[in-house]
């Protein structure tokens, strides 16, 4: 075929793709001055003031994230999702449990928790925790935190969490709620230690009773006896004040004291709220010994 044939040929083939591609009726030929643009990718972000099922982790990942109805029986409840900033949301991993911005965090939630329960946490039956990213999740960009509060077992300081139905916003502002650290039944073991402390109304025989929360500042988690006696001693002066007993060398024959301070998990996360209980060695209280004064507790063990 000549040039010429060559380049007829051509143009009958141009005009029959341009013939192929010819707008139909009611159709003006731009593909994209209609089309919304695609968003920039999100990653996951839990929500705050829900509730879940699944027990407390420290990592969240999103395919065992699952919100119930907090009318229905769940573990766990989010109070507050915050962001860590800089400079922690430019490592490469989520904040190590010691580190600055794990201590941050807490911080927030217990003072987002004590806001949320309407009262002093401390004080009740309830734990709280920080939930953080995955390590994945923190690769794909994820810096949120969750605030998460449980409810604790009735029985002081056998690390039970418990499943329970309705929303703990509000909880504490009642005077009376069922949450609230009262009174005790200390029974010892075998060797003469504390076993266990299972809650008792304070109108029933019981011989331990809580007074309060003491802030052990910047004090080493107590290992050592030296070390309990440092936290028994700031937990009888909140006995003394409680009770309206004078804080002398006497207090200690007036009742023994029991120093129930988080774990030490939560210590290196800057924890240093100690609940403080009075005890006496009988079941013979009944009824709270809150600003009675001697004649309610007298010394007794001298």
């Amino acid at each position: 075929m000549s040039r010429c044939g060559v380049a007829a040929a051509l143009s009958v083939l141009v005009a029959v793709s341009l013939a192929g591609c010819a707008k139909p009726g009611g159709v003006d030929g731009d593909l994209t001055d209609q089309w919304a643009a695609l968003g920039v990718p999100t990653g996951f972000t839990p929500t705050a003031g829900t509730c879940h099922l699944a027990n407390f982790s420290q990592f969240g990942p999103r395919a065992s994230y699952e919100e119930v109805d907090c009318q229905l029986v769940h573990r766990t409840e989010t109070v507050h999702v915050g962001e860590y900033p800089s400079p922690a949301a430019e490592a490469p991993e989520p904040p190590a449990n010691a580190s600055a911005a794990a201590r941050a965090a807490y911080a927030t939630c217990d003072k987002k928790t004590t806001e949320y329960v309407g009262g002093p946490w401390r004080t009740a039956r309830l734990w709280i925790g920080v939930t953080q990213p995955t390590r994945a999740a923190w690769a794909g960009g994820a810096r949120w935190f969750r605030c998460e509060v449980v409810v604790s077992s009735s029985v002081e300081d056998d690390g039970g969490l418990v499943q329970r139905v309705g929303t703990l916003r509000g909880a504490l502002q009642e005077a009376a709620s069922p949450l609230l650290l009262t009174c005790y039944r200390v029974l010892l073991d075998k060797d003469g230690e504390i076993g266990t402390m299972p809650a008792a109304p304070c109108s029933a025989p019981h011989n331990a009773e809580f007074v309060g929360v003491w802030d052990a500042g910047d004090r080493a988690y107590p290992k050592t006896t030296k070390q309990w006696d440092a936290y028994h001693d700031g937990c009888r002066g909140l006995i003394a004040s409680y009770v309206g007993v004078p804080d002398d060398a006497d207090l200690q024959y007036r009742a023994g004291v029991v120093s129930l301070p988080g774990g030490d998990d939560v210590w290196e996360l800057g924890d240093r709220g100690v609940r403080c209980y009075l005890w006496v060695d009988t079941n013979k209280l009944k009824g709270s010994l809150k600003g009675k004064g001697q004649k309610a507790l007298p010394v007794q063990y001298q």
